[in-house]
């Protein structure tokens, strides 16, 4: 028993990694018409690596379940890790559109593709009616805080924009898959719930201040919600100035995440860290979208660079975390309850 003692650590914030290379994968996949179809082959090997992380992950996951079955009520019950558990069925989304993006959904493997957007896309509206639902136990200020109780501050942090994001995603796969009606629904509640916690997000810190230092890596979070609803208003078939819109939107939000850089890069690497990559990645990709020539077209593939070399960074970090043990540790969350004033 010993020897897995480490996956009583393996928390659902792991599966962002399968995020983030997905995300670069599909933004890889729309500099094609800049780049050529060398972008397309490194998008499938992405791809493929995010698969392959991701089933690594699950076969984890559920070894961690039935050793350790009170490690996962732990994060369930967490006031902030209980959001990561939208990480996995994301996972699941992503990958089913990165393999939509790449064509397979027109072959022999599109009925394995339909059947891994379905699941994902409904593990997701579960885990959102989940992590909403705990709303109704009430704990504002301290008190909810504690472990089970419902929306306290300490549970208003970045994080819960996790399974707003995988609403929205939705259509990116479900379009093309024949089934924009589905798509739309799900994408309604992310348009629902994302001023929602916007706002709750900004009282938070107006009343309690800032969320723990080691989650700071979290607020670029705030990016993936519009640059993901601009991607998939466009594959509703949405005037491009109103997808420009929303890029502008995610460009501020980019911008104004920026300011806490200083704060991010004192922390230690942690898996909070890969809360930077999606975001960036579909923000790459709805810019490359949106822009096939001129000055934002360079813009975009310098954007794509960028982000390219930041995952790159994050995954030798990983492997080097994994190696000496310290992402496979205990880690308190600190919850600062601070008394508003």
């Amino acid at each position: 028993m010993r020897r897995w003692q480490p996956l009583q650590h393996l928390v659902p914030a792991w599966y962002a990694v399968v995020m983030g290379l997905c995300g670069l994968a599909l933004a890889w996949q729309r500099a094609v018409p800049t780049m050529g179809e060398a972008a397309g082959a490194l998008s499938w090997v992405l791809g493929v690596l995010a698969a392959l992380v991701f089933l690594a992950l699950a076969a984890c996951t559920l070894l961690r379940w039935r050793l350790f079955p009170q490690a996962w009520a732990d994060d369930c019950r967490h006031p902030v890790r209980h959001a990561f558990v939208a990480a996995l069925p994301i996972a699941v989304l992503l990958l089913a559109t990165v393999a939509v993006a790449g064509g397979l959904h027109a072959g022999p493997l599109a009925p394995l593709v339909e059947a891994l957007w379905w699941a994902g896309a409904l593990a997701e509206l579960g885990v959102t009616v989940w992590v909403l639902s705990r709303w109704w136990r009430g704990g504002g200020g301290t008190a909810g805080a504690t472990a089970g109780a419902g929306l306290g501050w300490a549970s208003v942090t970045p994080a819960l924009f996790i399974p707003i994001v995988g609403n929205v995603l939705v259509p990116l796969a479900g379009v093309p898959l024949g089934r924009p009606e589905w798509a739309a629904a799900q994408f309604g509640i992310g348009l629902l719930f994302w001023p929602v916690l916007t706002a709750l997000l900004l009282v938070r810190v107006a009343v309690q201040g800032l969320w723990p230092e080691r989650l700071m890596p979290a607020a670029f979070i705030l990016v993936a919600p519009p640059a993901v609803v601009g991607l998939a208003l466009l594959q509703f078939g949405a005037p491009p100035l109103l997808a420009w819109s929303l890029w502008g939107m995610a460009l501020f939000c980019l911008l104004w995440v920026l300011a806490l850089m200083p704060r991010i890069v004192q922390q230690p690497f942690g898996l909070a860290h890969w809360g930077m990559s999606f975001p960036l990645a579909a923000f790459t990709a709805l810019s490359l979208r949106l822009a096939p020539s001129g000055w934002p077209a360079m813009l975009a593939v310098a954007l794509l660079a960028v982000v390219s070399l930041l995952i790159a960074a994050l995954s030798l970090a990983t492997l080097r975390g994994l190696r000496d043990g310290s992402l496979l540790a205990p880690e308190t969350v600190p919850l600062k309850l601070a008394v508003a004033p």
